[in-house]
């Protein structure tokens, strides 16, 4: 059965929709740009860019750590768990996305602030949950966890379990099974969950704003500049952020849909 061509009116209205769209989002990037000299770009970098810039780089890798390592096990127990504790969890990890941040990094000053039992328990450990990098990490991973879950879920479940279940059947462990049969099917979905997480981990402000004013991320910095400072000083701040947050998701997606969209005929 073939489709219809479409009319020149069909073709017109879709043109027309994509070109206000491309226009709606890229106009504020443009603004941004056009305002932008490379002189204060360098200027903002050598005097407070380049701390915050290495400083939300490093919390965020270990962030990204801590979740890829946490969450990808997780995800795959929610996937193929039976047992109803695994929905109850699917729904426990729908709280940081629904939550604003700013409130979550309330909730996290009160289990985690240095008056509480857990914050005088990291105490004795020379250790602080508040203003720290460890604080940062923690409303990184607060913030960020359910993106890489629920991609990595949706992810395992798009995996024909006939493979696994041949595997299997051949004598190869569940263990090897899942390193070279489960995790290479999953890998773009998995890859997609991880560059998510990552963008929502470097620019997580509402709850770190709460939990670690100092050592100040990129995301305070370029609040604290715009309230100090002004536009001039908070829009080259705001261009390092989007340097470091948009390539590896934009990266992401066209390797998915050069190497794993199927083509369209």
């Amino acid at each position: 059965m073939t489709r219809k061509p479409m009319n020149n009116r069909s073709n017109v209205f879709i043109i027309l929709i994509s070109a206000l769209t491309a226009v709606f989002l890229l106009l504020p990037l443009s603004a941004m740009l056009m305002h932008i000299s490379w002189r204060s770009l360098w200027e903002v970098w050598s005097s407070q860019g380049r701390q915050a810039f290495f400083f939300s780089v490093d919390t965020t890798l270990v962030t990204m750590g801590i979740i890829v390592g946490f969450g990808t096990p997780l995800a795959w127990l929610m996937a193929r768990g039976r047992h109803g504790l695994w929905k109850v969890v699917e729904y426990l990890m729908l709280i940081p996305l629904l939550i604003p941040p700013l409130v979550i990094g309330l909730l996290l000053i009160y289990v985690y602030g240095p008056y509480t039992a857990i914050g005088q328990g990291l105490g004795h450990f020379h250790l602080s949950a508040t203003n720290t990098a460890l604080a940062v990490v923690l409303a990184q991973v607060y913030e960020a966890i359910p993106y890489y879950i629920f991609a990595a879920q949706a992810a395992f479940n798009q995996v024909d379990r006939a493979f696994e279940f041949t595997s299997l059947s051949l004598g190869v462990s569940p263990l090897r099974t899942f390193t070279r049969v489960t995790l290479p099917l999953s890998l773009p979905g998995l890859l997609g969950g991880f560059t998510m997480a990552f963008a929502r981990a470097i620019g997580a402000f509402g709850a770190v704003v709460v939990v670690a004013y100092y050592p100040r991320t990129l995301p305070i910095s370029i609040w604290v500049a715009l309230q100090e400072q002004g536009l001039p000083t908070a829009l080259p701040l705001a261009l390092l952020l989007l340097l470091v947050a948009l390539p590896l998701p934009l990266a992401a997606v066209l390797w998915r849909r050069l190497h794993h969209d199927p083509l369209e005929t």
